[in-house]
């Protein structure tokens, strides 16, 4: 459709101011978090309510424009890059606290409400919610729910898909659904989770009911340093083999270690090789019990130096290292590439040694921070984006280090999504059938592909022409990627 009719049809259908059509305005929507793949869309509109995105969806449905949502463009993998002929729908207006129910213990929420005001907002009632990203400052539920997103307390108070009860969303042609609410279940197919992690491929979300717990009465939380990342490895499992489920167990290796403690000074160990971050919660005997037990078991399973968190002055110290990990990191490197990948817990020493061997076989410095209790990896690959070819060997790695994970019988994602980033990934990971299931899905909620395309679900094709070549990626247009 012609840019110029395209604009004067949306503001018809919004108000003037927003609508953004200036080239210096659209820049600043050119890419999410994942800036090496940046395109200009179209235009962008920044509706104030589900009935205006309702009525952007049926006119670009009726006229066969793309549609792009995109959150606070927090997300890593790609996700809310825009289409170059469509239209950004950027949700960080519909951004209210509908309501909180302390009563029932959820929360109604716009998708642009950020992760960690839905907290703010019931922390007065001795509530919080539980997924914690470490963007969590930032990033929105709505984003959140299209990532299926978990954070450090993931490992035992679930993902985004655990913690939602009900959705509300616009299909591509601008019919608003409702799923679940304020019960815990509802009848019929689950297609409540299935949009979570959905990647804005099936509908656009409006508003999100969330489950609230009860803010825990005590917490504790141990920092171990170990003298290798081997022995750290094995005090994850050897952690979950004693019985403790712990509300949040992370793991940073040397590299990470200090440039943390470069920026926080969290009080972390320099010369440890790699340190555990265990934290335990509940109420408060059960929590000595099991600080105790922790304790107890990081030591015999070769740490160095347990340190219990005297106050919550402390606790919140060491945290604030982890939280700060990826930020540090943009300190000591021009440029970093945050990977995703999950795999069985068992096998974590397994894998860290094959990505040492591999940021040798790149030479790159591969920094390491991740949930290691749910065995969601971040390698954080240090480069410089100046260096002619270096983007090229730094996807490379990373696309081993993702082949690797798929190996031992994990995944190419744990919450960042695949977006344009994974697409490659995805050929490795599922077959023809599978994928073609895939799109089957994804046409029941949108027969013509016009939400996000080029996104998430590689075609058979793309797989076919990826077999027989290396597709160079990076700064392309996206009607380059969408080709594939």
């Amino acid at each position: 459709m012609p840019t110029s009719a395209l604009i004067r049809a949306l503001r018809c259908v919004l108000p003037e101011e927003a609508v953004r059509t200036a080239p210096e305005e659209l820049r600043a929507y050119e890419c999410d978090g994942l800036s090496a793949y940046r395109c200009l869309p179209q235009a962008v509109v920044l509706p104030e309510s589900a009935e205006q995105v309702q009525k952007v969806l049926a006119f670009c449905s009726a006229h066969a424009v793309p549609v792009v949502a995109r959150g606070a463009g927090t997300g890593l993998s790609g996700g809310a890059l825009p289409v170059e002929n469509g239209v950004l729908l950027c949700l960080t207006r519909l951004n209210r606290i509908l309501s909180v129910d302390p009563d029932n213990r959820l929360a109604r929420v716009q998708p642009g409400v950020s992760n960690l005001a839905i907290s703010q907002a019931a922390k007065p009632y001795g509530l919080y919610y539980a997924p914690d990203p470490s963007s969590q400052i930032a990033c929105t539920i709505g984003g959140n729910v299209a990532e299926n997103a978990g954070g450090v307390h993931c490992l035992k108070y679930g993902l985004t898909v655990n913690n939602v009860l009900g959705l509300k969303f616009v299909t591509a042609a601008g019919e608003a659904v409702s799923l679940g609410g304020a019960a815990l279940s509802a009848p019929g197919l689950d297609i409540l989770a299935l949009l979570h992690g959905s990647e804005g491929l099936l509908g656009v979300i409006t508003e999100v009911t969330v489950r609230l717990l009860p803010l825990p009465e005590a917490a504790r939380t141990l920092l171990a340093a170990f003298a290798s990342v081997a022995a750290a490895a094995e005090a994850v499992a050897a952690l979950i083999c004693a019985g403790l489920i712990p509300a949040g167990l992370e793991m940073m290796d040397r590299q990470a270690v200090a440039v943390a403690e470069d920026f926080v000074h969290a009080g972390y160990p320099r010369e440890a090789e790699a340190i555990l971050l265990v934290e335990v919660d509940g109420f408060a005997p059960q929590v000595e019990e099991e600080a105790a037990l922790a304790e107890k078991v990081l030591k015999a399973s070769g740490a160095f130096s347990v340190q219990v968190a005297c106050d919550q002055a402390e606790r919140q110290r060491l945290w604030a290292g982890r939280k700060a990990a990826f930020a540090a990191v943009g300190r000591v490197s021009p440029d970093y590439y945050c990977m995703d990948g999950t795999i069985p817990r068992q096998r974590l020493a397994e894998v860290l040694a094959g990505i040492a061997d591999l940021s040798r076989k790149y030479g790159l410095k591969v920094a390491n921070v991740f949930h290691a209790g749910d065995g969601n990896l971040h390698p954080l690959i240090l480069y410089d984006a100046q260096v002619p070819g270096e983007f090229e060997r730094v996807e490379r790695l990373g696309e081993e280090i993702l082949a690797l994970c798929v190996a031992v019988g994990g995944t190419i994602t744990g919450e960042h999504g695949v977006g344009v980033e994974k697409l490659g990934g995805m050929c490795s990971q599922f077959s023809a059938q599978e994928l073609a299931q895939f799109h089957a899905i994804r046409r029941a909620f949108d027969p013509e592909g016009l939400l996000n395309p080029g996104k998430a679900i590689p075609t058979v094709a793309r797989c076919v022409e990826l077999g027989r070549m290396h597709v160079r990626r990076g700064r392309l247009a996206h009607s380059e990627l969408e080709r594939f």
